[in-house]
């Protein structure tokens, strides 16, 4: 059975690759490995229930009813960070087209000349001048391009990001060019909800054993035993992850520049990015421009659905043709012979509106002339020569 091609419009978001998960018609766009992303959920969510349980009623009536309040704000600000981090684009390039990359491989080929056999042929290689410095820029075999400056590709998402500074399992996507502000806002709310929360929590405890006991108040409050443990070993690590992000903020490096040594190396190259500035450099990456994304996930194409052709005819059938019949109404142009009279049009109405089948009328014989005779002849010829004669 022959198949027919029926197009049908789509959501980019639908057809793009790599290793992404889309939500919300493409609006919310995230790394596949979400597991780790839910157990920072958790554990946020969760330490400050136990700390709004236990702590906030108690502090509240002899401290101050500031320090709830307080910790509500700054936990939603941490948590709409969070989302703010995993749920937009961090600044994934679009790969190139077929015809781009055929014609890129064309260019790389004219470029290159015929390398001869058993040869390894050059690396693909562009250079480009950035505050009088030379920068290369590599060839992307995945994605058919050449990376923009700072790019690099994620072997996890499978794209290539601009200014990519690493993937982050915990906030569940990369950290590039559209989203490093917000995670390191994320980083930094974060230290400071977990510094805020520990503390309290050991003003509770201390406050509350000088009344009832330092035994007596564990078993008053188990979910602070619990709290204080999980804010220790919290504190530690978002503390330091804050002060090295806050380290390479003022240099204006990002991760994965810092792990390769690009501007710290053998060849002791100077960053190019760098204002030489700490306020500068802060400002650059914290206040800077945003930038709109370039994957256009939302927008329409379209895809060639295969459809079996009886489905196909069934769905298009074919227009009816109708005859045209004289107008009901005669007019000059109409013959006389077409035109109704009133008597056939009474009856046409009379036939539809009575639901009786129509008799049928026998045909009415036509008059055929009657067949000369031989008597007949011989009186016209007669006729014919006394005309003749006279």
């Amino acid at each position: 059975m022959s198949a027919v091609m029926i197009a049908r419009k789509v959501r980019k978001w639908e057809k793009l690759p790599g290793k992404n998960t889309f939500c919300c018609d493409g609006r919310v766009m995230m790394a596949r490995q979400k597991g780790v992303f839910y157990l920072t959920v958790f554990l946020i969510v969760g330490t400050c229930s136990l700390f709004f349980a236990f702590e906030c009623p108690y502090l509240a009536i002899h401290l101050s009813p500031a320090i709830p309040v307080f910790a509500i704000v700054l936990f939603l600000f941490v948590m709409a960070l969070l989302l703010r981090t995993s749920f937009s684009d961090p600044g994934v390039l679009p790969r190139a087209l077929p015809e781009e990359a055929t014609f890129i491989e064309m260019e790389i080929e004219a470029a290159n000349g015929n390398v001869p056999a058993g040869q390894r042929p050059p690396p693909r290689i562009r250079n480009v001048q950035i505050n009088g410095q030379i920068v290369k820029l590599k060839y992307c075999y995945t994605c058919k391009i050449f990376r923009p400056p700072r790019a690099s590709h994620c072997s996890i998402c499978d794209n290539c990001v601009d200014r990519f500074d690493h993937h982050c399992p915990w906030v569940g996507n990369c950290v590039g060019k559209r989203n490093y502000r917000y995670f390191y806002l994320f980083t930094l709310s974060l230290s400071l909800l977990t510094i805020y929360i520990f503390t309290f929590a050991i003003v509770h405890v201390v406050m509350r054993s000088v009344d009832s006991g330092f035994v007596k108040t564990l078993q008053d409050t188990p979910g602070t035993v619990l709290e204080v443990l999980v804010c220790f070993f919290t504190l530690w690590s978002v503390v330091g992850l804050t002060g090295f992000h806050s380290y390479l903020i003022s240099l204006n490096q990002t991760t994965n520049e810092d792990i390769k040594g690009s501007w710290s190396g053998k060849n002791r190259l100077q960053n190019p990015y760098s204002h030489k500035n700490i306020v500068k450099n802060c400002c650059e990456v914290l206040c800077g421009p945003a930038y709109p994304s370039v994957l256009d996930r939302r927008g329409l194409t379209q895809d060639d659905l295969p459809v079996p052709a009886s489905t196909a005819t069934q769905s298009n059938p074919v227009p009816q043709t109708t005859k045209t019949t004289a107008p009901l109404i005669p007019n000059e142009h109409t013959p006389d012979d077409a035109k109704p009279s009133i008597a056939d049009s009474a009856i046409a109405h009379a036939e539809k509106r009575s639901p009786s089948p129509k008799k049928e009328i026998p045909p009415t014989p036509t008059k055929v002339p009657p067949l000369a005779s031989p008597e007949t002849d011989v009186e016209a010829s007669v006729i014919i020569a006394k005309e003749k004669a006279l």
